[in-house]
């Protein structure tokens, strides 16, 4: 046994930052996306008179010599599309072709399955995602000339699946209204998904093209505690008003339908009160999807769950694993998604089987889903897309 030298100098031992939850966002970290070479963490270095903020940079302390809040504001950067619309093949997708106004969504749900794509602009899929919103700024234009191609091939067109199109952005900006105009224009038939009232804006739009077959909208009400919604989806609409707006979409005639999802086990756990409730303020289908986790997203949810539900965040980690058939090996390389289409929306397994059983059976008992919405494709023209009259 060897004596310690009291006077020689130990290593440092690297302290690291505590994430805490941000008022008002979702994700509480900027970790590194997947295209980086270096990852970077921040961590305390004994000076002690700083804070560190999520994202490494550095604030002061307030006058109790506190770490003060963290405020990080919203930034939207201006963006030129080179194209509008894009399309997908997949058979679990109901639409074949979606047009997005945005990237990154200020609604900041933490379950987003979109908050990976960041990561191909060079950006965090975490407080990036939510705070550095990217505007495309002449998507309008641009779907009006894809749109006016002789070559284009109608189909019913999704706007807003990878981007709430009526983020608070939408107030000023309103480039998802645009893309309604040219919809309007070209006699295009068109579905539209958002958690915000934003929507009322454009009843005036809305509400003529339901009534000719050309226009549906969805609601995303993911649980009706409001407490949960605020941590989970903290800039999206409370869940009440969510109601009032399929309210409000009912009431104008525009055919409505409620999203109840992603279900995420052991915390969104009010499927057949949410159904109850949209079914009563107006909607006439429903549609559902588990949670799923691709690439960053498995780190963030599990820093959220442990954040605001440490005392279940392994049993609802677990869970979710076994949702998506993961076997034991690929749960100890920390896996949580399987990312194939027969399953991805819906798991596979008990679980998942009890999950559709809950759905179909409440859809049912209320009468949803009992007629599915035809959008019309027949009166699209691309004459009018250009701006053209048309003698027949």
């Amino acid at each position: 046994m060897h004596d310690e030298d009291p006077g020689a100098q130990r290593p440092a031992a690297v302290v690291r930052v505590p994430v805490r939850a941000l008022k008002g966002r979702g994700a509480a970290s900027q970790p590194s996306h997947r295209f980086m070479r270096n990852a970077r963490e921040p961590f305390d270095d004994g000076w002690g008179a700083q804070a560190v903020e999520p994202s490494g940079s550095v604030d002061g302390r307030d006058d109790q010599g506190d770490a003060a809040a963290t405020s990080l504001p919203t930034q939207v950067i201006l963006e030129d599309a080179r194209s509008a619309l894009c399309s997908n093949d997949s058979p679990d997708i109901f639409f074949e072709q979606s047009v997005n106004p945005y990237r990154g969504c200020e609604h900041g749900c933490i379950y987003c399955y979109a908050r990976p794509t960041h990561s191909y602009l060079n950006l965090s899929p975490g407080l990036d995602f939510e705070t550095r919103i990217i505007a495309r700024r002449n998507i309008a234009d641009v779907l009006r000339t894809e749109l006016a191609r002789a070559s284009h091939r109608p189909s019913v067109v999704n706007i807003g699946s990878a981007t709430d199109c009526y983020q608070p952005v939408e107030r000023e900006l309103r480039l998802t209204r645009a893309l309604i105009e040219v919809m309007h224009d070209a006699r295009h038939p068109f579905s539209l998904i958002t958690k915000s009232s934003g929507v009322e804006r454009d009843l005036d739009l809305l509400a003529p093209l339901a009534h000719s077959r050309l226009a549906a909208a969805y609601v995303t009400i993911t649980t009706l505690d409001a407490r949960l919604a605020r941590v989970l989806e903290p800039r999206a609409a409370a869940p009440h008003r969510r109601l009032r707006t399929i309210r409000a979409l009912a009431d104008a005639g525009v055919p409505v339908g409620v999203s109840v999802a992603p279900q995420i086990p052991f915390i969104t756990e009010d499927m057949e009160q949410v159904l109850a409730a949209a079914r009563d303020a107006g909607a006439t289908s429903a549609f559902y999807t588990v949670i799923r986790l691709p690439w960053e997203l498995d780190a963030l949810m599990l820093e959220w769950l442990q954040l605001h539900y440490p005392q279940r965040a392994a049993r609802v980690m677990a869970r979710i694993q076994d949702l998506h058939g993961i076997d034991p090996a690929a749960r100890a390389a920390g896996k949580s998604y399987d990312s194939h289409h027969a399953t991805r929306m819906k798991g596979t397994g008990l679980w998942a089987d009890l999950l559709r059983q809950r759905f179909e059976k409440t859809c049912a008992r209320l009468g949803l889903n009992r007629q599915r919405t035809e959008l019309d494709l027949s009166q699209y023209r691309p004459a009018l897309a250009r701006g053209q009259g048309v003698l027949f």
